[in-house]
């Protein structure tokens, strides 16, 4: 017979089950809702490495590379703590749209920038020509839109700049990448140009020089993005105030949650708002927790923060996938985009339309708008920027020795 306590212990058995199974199933029911969302919405993400790995995996040889396999079982990439994409994995986290770096490092600054940026812009588009039925160029919100309601459904495929040395302190450099389909370009990488301040190093600029000043309207003239990821405190704010357009951070997170000098102040959060500009939350560990591990719900409070303090609509996605080697428990690699949206359901602060806003229709809004200014200053006939002589180059290769005191 069973006594008092066995009934007691079998009933807390019970109702542990029954807990365990009804969290299982609203866990199952969020990531459902999260998944309609990325069906509805183009999950825009603004920033990935891909093109860099296959720089120093491949040499740009791709041919014979085959992004349309699980690359977790092809080596090198199976080996590397830097590889975190391939298409099946972008299927599966329903990317819908995908800001592609192309990165050349700090030590090619006045020396083979150009050269080697010209390079990456050309391996992002040769790979988006190689998986015609994957991939689709874009370089307007027309495109992402026309990609994400195509059947089947493509991936838009943009291509942002990742530090300003790529320009070799040349407009016309400028604008012949947005010529090429560049999009965005963020001021700085990790290194100081002679027109702009990075946060890696001491500041020289303290803002923006002239010449920054002219790049930063000719973005504007262009219809470029304005990327201040990477970009110093000052810096940043001179290109808020001066810029016509809303700016970007296309992979950055909250200083205050983590006081990492690629985070963003609360100061110039507040003035991305005034701006209408879009912070996208990196997933690097060591800017979500300042330390070597964190976990999706950490990412999460970074999201939560951002929304507390401006809004749902200024919040975006910049995972940095390829770009780093360590990767949040939870968030692993591109595939895990549902459980995101789904961590941020669970939360309770997120409507289904701010996680449609936050999923793409923010980067989209902002994109419009940089578009609408291009157009009114095309309208009014801003014409380009132009600048006699180069920023110094401090010791660049190039020579200006076509000049001449001949007439």
């Amino acid at each position: 017979m069973v006594n008092r306590n066995e009934r007691r212990a079998v009933a807390c058995i019970l109702l542990t089950v029954i807990a365990v199974v009804a969290a299982a199933s609203y866990d199952r029911e969020r990531l459902e809702i999260a998944k309609q969302i990325l069906e509805e919405v183009p999950l825009t993400d603004g920033h990935n490495d891909l093109p860099w790995n296959i720089r120093k995996f491949l040499r740009n040889q791709i041919n014979d590379f085959e992004l349309d396999t699980d690359l977790t079982q092809v080596e090198p990439w199976s080996k590397s703590k830097y590889s975190h994409t391939d298409l099946p994995r972008l299927r599966q986290g329903m990317v819908g749209a995908q800001f592609w770096s192309a990165f050349v490092p700090c030590a090619a600054q006045n020396k083979d920038a150009v050269q080697l940026t010209l390079e990456q812009i050309d391996v992002i588009r040769r790979l988006v020509a190689k998986y015609p039925h994957q991939f689709q160029l874009a370089t307007s919100v027309s495109d992402i839109l026309e990609a994400h309601s195509a059947r089947p459904r493509k991936i838009a495929s943009l291509i942002g700049i990742e530090g300003g040395h790529s320009i070799g302190n040349s407009l016309g450099i400028l604008r012949s990448y947005y010529q090429l389909g560049v999009r965005y370009m963020t001021l700085t990488h990790t290194c100081n140009t002679p027109w702009a301040d990075s946060a890696n190093e001491a500041p020289v600029a303290n803002g923006l020089t002239e010449f920054g000043e002219k790049v930063v309207r000719e973005m504007n003239r262009l219809g470029m993005l304005i990327d201040l990821s990477h970009v110093g405190e000052n810096t940043t704010r001179a290109a808020i105030r001066l810029s016509k357009a809303p700016v970007i951070f296309s992979h950055s997170s909250v200083y205050s949650l983590c006081p990492h000098k690629r985070n963003v102040p609360d100061d110039i959060i507040q003035s991305l708002k005034v701006n209408g500009g879009i912070i996208m939350v990196n997933f690097f560990p060591d800017f979500v927790k300042c330390a070597p591990n964190a976990t999706i719900s950490d990412v999460a409070e970074h999201f939560h923060y951002l929304k507390r303090m401006i809004g749902a609509d200024y919040v975006g996605v910049g995972g940095d996938f390829d770009g780093v080697n360590r990767v949040p428990r939870g968030l692993e690699d591109v595939s895990k985009y549902p459980e995101l949206f789904a961590e941020l359901l669970r939360s309770g602060q997120w409507s289904v339309q701010e996680l449609k806003n936050l999923a793409g229709l923010n980067i989209l809004r902002v994109m419009r708008q940089v578009e609408k200014i291009r157009d009114d200053m095309r309208t009014n006939g801003s014409e380009p920027e132009e600048h006699p002589d180069s920023p110094n180059d401090n010791g660049s290769c190039t020579s200006n020795a076509f000049y001449s005191d001949d007439v």
